[in-house]
């Protein structure tokens, strides 16, 4: 380090970033002693920082969380994130967009002054879109306690308006589901969960939701289909796409980098060998002609006759288009 105060700066970045640090490890990304270590963190409780010694086979130090804290230790990349992200804060949620103007108000005044300076340079200005018909705004409540039950691993009860209306003088049972995750897609906000009625996983939209207290019992969280939340949620939203025109191609390319570019509905197939195989939809045969192409790779037109003929007229216009 090349003064003591960047060495304590550094210290109490890292603190921020880990629950526990046994001393000597801490030592060795400071490059320093043990004994310089020690003599650091007491820098850090005179300036009213709780670190805490842990007891252990190393020993070691933890942060805790405290009522009081001095100002912020960020960084210029962590200012412009935290910066951007309160200031184009639109989250479909009541209140919150109002209340991230609030909260920057308030980081602010305990920025240094460099940081504060970044922060005010940053003038950005986010548009308002306002709550859509398509888009109704979520209430906090709701999204605490889902999000409360997601974390708990307890099984969530819930009225829906959503499903099919009960009969006449019917009162229609609480849905029962095990919460996964909580996803944000097309502006609106979702529920993945394991519907324990149903017997299979499903979508609910959290604005439909009115989460009923107490929650059911504590569940071991079951495998979600493929392993990965956005990409199920992805293909959840993206079979009910009834593109126009399909196409088939197999690109010479790994599998895990066309799914990522892949659009919504699309099947992506790894057949081994860096090749992968792509069923993919447009509105049109030219673009869908384009939308191959775009992924950089050689490719080969499996079918049907549409794509081929859209695929050489896209040539030609290419080819044309050098002269």
């Amino acid at each position: 380090m090349s003064t003591p105060s960047a060495r304590l700066l550094s210290l109490l970045s890292l603190l921020q970033a880990r629950r526990d640090w046994p001393g000597d490890l801490l030592a060795d990304r400071l490059g320093v002693s043990p004994r310089t270590v020690r003599r650091d963190v007491d820098r850090l409780r005179d300036l009213g920082y709780p670190v805490r010694a842990t007891k252990g086979p190393d020993g070691g130090y933890r942060l805790d969380a405290g009522s009081h804290m001095p100002p912020l230790l960020l960084d210029d990349e962590q200012v412009v994130a935290l910066v951007v992200a309160l200031r184009t804060a639109s989250t479909g949620i009541a209140g919150v967009d109002e209340a991230a103007v609030r909260a920057l108000t308030t980081v602010r005044q305990v920025m240094p002054a460099r940081l504060r300076a970044a922060a005010d340079a940053l003038q950005v200005t986010a548009v308002a879109r306002g709550p859509r018909p398509d888009h109704p705004e979520v209430s906090p409540d709701t999204l605490l306690a889902v999000g409360t039950a997601v974390r708990a691993r307890e099984v969530l009860r819930f009225d829906y308006d959503g499903g099919s209306a009960p009969a006449a003088g019917e009162v229609a049972p609480p849905r029962r589901a095990e919460p996964h995750h909580l996803v944000t897609w097309g502006g609106r906000w979702y529920l993945v969960g394991w519907d324990l009625d149903r017997a299979d996983w499903r979508t609910f939209r959290v604005d439909r939701m009115t989460p009923r207290t107490p929650t059911g019992p504590r569940f071991t969280p079951r495998e979600l289909p493929g392993g990965d939340v956005a990409g199920f949620v992805a293909a959840k939203f993206g079979q009910s796409v009834d593109w126009p025109c399909v196409g088939e191609v197999v690109l010479d390319m790994p599998a895990d980098a066309v799914r990522r570019w892949a659009g919504r509905g699309a099947l992506v197939e790894d057949l081994g060998d860096g090749r992968t195989r792509l069923v993919q939809g447009a509105w049109s045969w030219d673009g869908l002609a384009a939308v191959v192409a775009l992924f950089g790779a050689d490719l080969r037109v499996v079918g049907p006759d549409d794509l081929r003929a859209a695929v050489a007229r896209l040539t030609t216009r290419l080819t044309a288009a050098l002269g």
